[in-house]
């Protein structure tokens, strides 16, 4: 027996695979663990990770080819199987992401896409996570990063916005318009229907300093 015990300390962020003459005997958790003769260590990080695909040329439902992008969050969920089934992991999920984005994609509108790309991720969520349980790895969450639409179809986007809003202007000027109108109708039926607020309204009008002469028409 030996005299001196050596021992290997498992931080709480990393995941140690043990093997014994090229064989898998444990895994070992955070904390510090004895070491068996002969044996070497592979760690393995099992803190969150976000990767985001290279800009992807795809297809929408109505023919519109896009630009897409798409953020996968990941984690290490079985640090054996993941330093054990192939080369890159983490490639195998990003594969699985970029097949399912273009397969969800021929189902969609561009309009429905550039609204509500958050509903083309929860549809990839799903392949991804079949993916990633496959090589050790647990996909938290897949997002639709950026939708990059042709140069023709963003200054047509560009356009109808700024018709929209002009004409949203429009109306604005045309309902203060109507309102002035209507403000100065009740004002002149006031007048007309009060002369004596008429001639008050006149003085006030007249300059500093004017004077007003009032001509009294001879009793009958």
């Amino acid at each position: 027996m030996s005299l001196f015990t050596t021992t290997l300390t498992v931080p709480a962020h990393e995941r140690a695979v043990e093997y014994v003459d090229g064989v898998c005997t444990r895994v070992l958790e955070p904390g510090r663990h004895r070491t068996a003769r002969r044996a070497t260590y592979q760690r393995v990080a099992v803190l969150e990770r976000i990767v985001t695909t290279a800009p992807q040329d795809v297809l929408t439902s109505d023919g519109v080819s896009v630009r897409v992008t798409a953020a996968v969050r990941w984690k290490v969920s079985d640090a054996r199987r993941f330093v054990e089934t192939v080369v890159d992991p983490a490639a195998v999920v990003y594969l699985a992401v970029q097949i399912a984005l273009r397969d969800a994609l021929v189902a969609v509108d561009v309009d429905v896409l550039v609204r509500e790309a958050r509903l083309a991720g929860d549809a990839l969520l799903e392949r991804a996570r079949a993916a990633g349980a496959s090589v050790g790895i647990d996909v938290v969450e897949v997002v639709v990063k950026d939708v990059i639409l042709p140069p023709e179809l963003r200054s047509a986007y560009a356009e109808l916005v700024t018709a929209r809003t002009r004409g949203l202007a429009q109306l604005e000027a045309a309902r203060a318009e109507t309102a002035a109108l209507r403000s100065l109708a009740n004002g002149a039926k006031l007048l007309d229907d009060h002369p004596a607020l008429a001639r008050l309204r006149l003085v006030q009008a007249l300059p500093y300093g004017s004077k007003l002469e009032l001509s009294v028409e001879p009793p009958d």
